[in-house]
C-alpha cells in the first residue's frame, strides 16, 4: 500500500489519469456540517525547470482529481480555482460533487413529498449521481422555493424533517456519489483524549440562546401546545420561543413536538475546538466522536460541525469544531493513562482488558471498527503488536477501543486505532 499522499488528476471525460503526487507539497481537506460539499486545497510545485514539472491542471478545461491517503480514497472532485506565484508554486482548490447543489439555482415546488424524495428529484434534475439515500419519515405538505439554490431547498426540507421527527440528516459525497444519511446512525465514536491525541483545545459554554419555554402557535396566533422547564426558569428566568408547526398534526403530536423542541433549546450551547490533533481520516463533519478532557469534566460524545485536515509528506493532523451531542446516550468507559508506560503490565485473559494497570495489551491483528455498534470494518486488517486499551463499551459487538503502538509511546508498527472484538488481544 502506498504511504502518504496520493493524487491523480484527469480531464473530464478522459479515462486516463495522471499521477502528480510527487509535485504535492501539502493538501488541506475541509468541510462543515451546513455545507453539502467538501473541498481540498493542494499546494503544488509549479516549475517546469530542471528536474521539476507542472501539474498541467487548467480549471477552465474541467480537470478533476482523486486524493488518497495511505492508499485509501478520501476525496474526488472538480478543480474550480487556481493561484500561481513567482515562487513557482501553485495552489489549486477542488470541490466534490456537492458543489452542484450550491451552484445550481432554480424554482422548486413540491407537495406531499418527503425530504429524501426532494433530494432524489433535485439530484436527477442536475445530473448528480447518487449513492445511499436514507428514507425520511415526515411528508412535507408544501415546499415552494423560488429562484434559490438546490441546497437551500434540500436544507429547508431537512429542517422540516427535524422539526417534526427530531431526526437529523446530512449530505455527503464519496467516490463521486452524493448520499443522504441519518446523522445518528453515523456516529463513529472515535475516542479523542487529552494526553493521548488531543494537544490543544478551547471549550465555550453559553446560555445566550437558551429557551425555557416553547409555545406552538397556529397561523392565527392560537396556542396549540406548549412546554416549560420550571426548574431552569428558577435559575435564569423566563426565556420563551414560539414556533408555527404543521397544523395537520394531532394534539398528541403537537405536545410531543413542543417537548422535543424544548429539550433541544433548553440545552446551553457547548462548543469545543481542537487544534493540531492526531489526524484520523474518518473524523469529518457530520459524525460523532467521544471526547475525554478530565480537566473540564468532559467524558461524552460530540458532533463534528467543521473539520480541517492537513497532510504534509507522511504527517496528518486535524483541527475540529464540535458541538454537544444532546441526543446521544453514551455507553463508553474511558481508561486512565499511566504517566509511565513501563509501570504498567499487559492485561491477561485475551480480551478482558479493563482499567487500572491492565491497559497495555498485545493485539493479534485483524479487523477494527469505527464504533462499538457498527457492523462493517474499515481500513483493512491491522497489524498486530503492542497496543493500549483506551476505552470499553460493555455489551456491544466490539467492546474495546485499541490504540496501536504507532500512535503512542509503546512504539512498534501496530496500526490498530479503533474498536475490536473480544479475544483479539492478550
Amino acid at each position: 500500500m502506498a504511504q502518504g499522499i496520493g493524487l491523480t488528476v484527469f480531464k473530464n471525460g478522459d479515462g486516463k489519469g495522471k499521477e502528480v503526487s510527487q509535485l504535492v507539497q501539502e493538501v488541506r481537506w475541509s468541510g462543515r456540517k451546513d455545507s453539502p460539499t467538501r473541498n481540498i486545497q493542494v499546494k503544488f510545485i509549479d516549475d517546469d525547470g530542471f528536474n521539476h514539472a507542472r501539474s498541467g491542471i487548467d480549471i477552465e478545461e474541467g480537470w478533476q482529481g482523486i486524493f488518497s491517503w495511505n492508499g485509501e480514497e478520501l476525496f474526488r472532485g472538480i478543480f474550480m480555482a487556481q493561484t500561481q506565484t513567482e515562487e513557482k508554486t501553485g495552489t489549486f482548490k477542488a470541490y466534490d460533487n456537492g458543489i452542484y447543489l450550491s451552484n445550481n439555482r432554480d424554482t422548486f415546488c413540491y407537495e406531499a413529498k418527503r425530504a429524501n424524495e426532494i433530494f432524489s428529484d433535485i439530484c436527477t434534475r442536475f445530473g448528480i449521481p447518487t449513492g445511499e439515500i436514507a428514507v425520511c419519515e415526515y411528508e412535507i405538505p408544501d415546499l415552494t422555493k423560488p429562484r434559490t439554490t438546490a441546497w437551500d431547498a434540500i436544507a429547508d426540507a431537512l429542517s422540516m424533517e427535524y422539526e417534526n421527527t427530531n431526526t437529523r440528516y446530512y449530505v455527503s459525497s464519496s467516490k463521486g456519489l452524493l448520499s443522504l444519511r441519518r446523522r445518528k446512525e453515523n456516529i463513529l465514536q472515535w475516542v479523542l483524549e487529552v494526553g493521548a491525541n488531543i494537544s490543544r483545545y478551547n471549550y465555550t459554554r453559553s446560555i445566550e440562546t437558551v429557551s425555557t419555554r416553547i409555545k406552538l402557535l397556529s397561523k392565527e396566533g392560537v396556542v396549540l401546545a406548549e412546554a416549560t422547564d420550571p426548574d431552569m426558569e428558577k435559575k435564569i428566568g423566563i426565556l420563551q420561543d414560539v414556533d408555527t408547526p404543521d397544523e395537520s398534526l394531532n394534539s398528541a403530536q403537537l405536545t410531543a413536538l413542543a417537548k422535543s423542541l424544548l429539550e433541544e433549546k433548553r440545552t446551553p450551547t457547548r462548543t469545543l475546538r481542537l487544534s493540531d490533533t492526531l489526524g484520523l481520516p474518518d473524523v469529518i463533519s457530520g459524525v460523532g466522536v467521544f471526547i475525554v478532557i478530565p480537566h473540564l469534566g468532559l467524558n461524552r460524545t460530540f458532533y463534528v460541525d467543521a473539520d480541517d485536515h492537513i497532510f504534509t509528506g507522511n504527517h496528518h493532523s486535524m483541527s475540529l469544531q464540535l458541538t454537544y451531542a444532546a441526543d446521544v446516550k453514551d455507553n463508553i468507559q474511558v481508561n486512565t493513562y499511566a504517566t509511565d508506560a513501563a509501570e504498567e503490565t499487559p492485561s491477561s485473559g485475551g480480551g478482558t482488558g479493563g482499567g487500572g494497570g491492565g491497559n497495555y495489551v498485545t493485539f493479534h491483528g485483524g479487523a477494527q471498527y469505527a464504533g462499538p455498534y457498527l457492523t462493517s470494518a474499515f481500513g483493512g486488517n491491522k497489524r498486530g503488536g503492542k497496543a493500549r486499551i483506551t476505552a470499553t463499551s460493555p455489551g456491544t459487538p466490539h467492546p474495546y477501543h485499541l490504540e496501536g503502538g504507532m500512535f503512542n509511546d509503546l512504539g512498534g508498527d501496530c496500526n490498530v486505532y479503533g474498536w475490536v472484538d473480544e479475544g483479539t488481544f492478550s
